[in-house]
């Protein structure tokens, strides 16, 4: 047996001064150290200790991540990570920002943090790689959730961080984590020095960043796809959203126990609520109808010889003998509570009639026949404004600022048109 630290003893040799590097070109085995086939180098070049500027030399357990210069001069972007505040209604309105990211940069990968509920929004974005979950409206963190998931940012290596937060505290994060670039919209006067952490800031006109309904984030959507290098402009891409087989398998059961059939049934959404599931926007507080005014709706939809039925979406299970009392035993009612399993019942459907709730923009994004009720006109501007070129689209908006004197005739005469889909096209589906 070679004696310790021979040069046929690597072990002791190692234990004597070996380098990592050349400890890696052995393997042990049955107690023998055989050299490797394929030899293992160190990624990170030689240090250089003549370097004036300290060339390459970090700090203990400090691994940076390497890459050419020509990425850096050329703007590469290969993982970036959005920060959306808001619920499921601000998190749909997104997708349209992660789309254009897909275009302007193939092959990006792309991840998300949100809140609970917006998290959910994700499983119908094909582009989006992890959604993460973490409110970023909390104003105090607990201290270790804010950490680990500054952590977790900080290992994943994002060049670019698209945020939309409140203020300065938001912006910090970004600049902690090392992302090449930083973008925020604060909505606030908290805001004030968020820029020096950024490279670009957007400021929307009012406190409340969903006041801006649909083009609640045009701003950094026109920056995004401005022409630079050579690049020409990139054209915003229209909201659409994705569901799979297996979720549409699901919702297909739930609505058949419930008593209605494929493209026979029309979604009744927005009924008066107090869950955090009712899927409203942040930027309308008067969006939601009572029942006694869904029960009037809800009978002129069955009652047209057409066949179809009105589907009622519960919020919430308390809501279920309210519905049979009001509306009666007989109606058709379902409890759904994400995004995905709703977009897959819409999907299916005959068409929409909802307030303003993510009801009204997943059906126009599903191209599904929709009447939406509005408390004004001017909101339905905002929230809707593609409603004049989409003709499957009719919006009902109230006279007097509030959606609960809005006409409930003029929602009979809206609801008529809908018709059940031809066998044919149950067919092709």
């Amino acid at each position: 047996m070679a004696p310790h630290g021979s040069e046929e003893d690597p072990l002791g040799q190692w234990q004597w001064g070996w380098t990592r590097r050349e400890l890696l070109n052995y393997v042990y085995v049955g107690g023998f150290a055989c050299v490797r086939a394929k030899q293992e180098e160190d990624p990170r070049p030689p240090e250089d200790p003549a370097n004036p500027y300290g060339f390459l030399r970090f700090p203990t357990a400090y691994m940076p991540e390497l890459d050419s210069l020509a990425s850096k001069v050329r703007g590469d972007v290969r993982r970036a990570c959005c920060v959306v505040s808001g619920g499921v209604y601000e998190n749909v309105l997104f997708f349209p920002v992660v789309q254009l990211l897909k275009d302007r940069y193939p092959g990006v990968l792309i991840d998300v943090v949100a809140s609970a509920r917006g998290k959910q929004v994700y499983e119908m974005c094909k582009n989006v790689r992890y959604a993460n979950v973490y409110d970023p409206d909390d104003e105090w963190p607990e201290p270790a959730e804010y950490t680990h998931q500054l952590g977790v940012m900080k290992v994943l290596r994002y060049d670019p961080v698209d945020q939309v937060g409140r203020d300065r505290a938001r912006a910090v994060p970004l600049h902690v984590i090392g992302a090449r670039e930083g973008r925020i919209r604060p909505p606030n006067v908290n805001g004030a020095g968020a820029g020096l952490f950024l490279t670009e800031m957007f400021k929307p006109p009012t406190t409340n960043l969903s006041d801006g309904g649909y083009y609640m984030y045009q701003e950094m959507l026109e920056w995004l796809g401005r022409p630079a290098k050579g690049v020409p402009q990139q054209p915003i891409p229209p909201l659409r959203v994705s569901i799979s087989k297996k979720l549409r398998a699901i919702v297909e059961d739930k609505y058949s126990r419930a008593g209605v059939e494929k493209s026979k049934y029309v979604v009744v959404h927005g009924i008066e609520s107090d869950s955090v599931a009712n899927m409203k926007s942040r930027g309308d507080d008067d969006c939601l109808l009572p029942l006694e005014q869904w029960a009037e709706i809800a009978k002129e939809i069955s009652s047209g010889g057409n066949g179809l039925r009105p589907l009622f979406v519960m919020p919430h299970e308390k809501h279920r003998e309210e519905i049979e009392d009001i509306v009666g035993k007989e109606t058709s009612y379902l409890f759904i509570t994400t995004p995905g399993q709703l977009t897959c019942l819409i999907n299916d459907s005959a068409g929409v009639v909802a307030t303003n709730t993510a009801a009204v923009q997943l059906a126009n994004a599903r191209d599904k026949p929709c009447v939406a009720l509005f408390s004004s006109k001017e909101k339905a501007r905002v929230f809707l404004p593609y409603a004049e070129e989409k003709r499957s689209c009719t919006i009902v908006a109230s006279t007097t600022g509030k959606l609960g004197d809005i006409d409930i005739e003029a929602v009979k005469n809206a609801v008529k048109d809908f018709q059940p889909a031809p066998s044919f096209a149950l067919a092709q589906q």
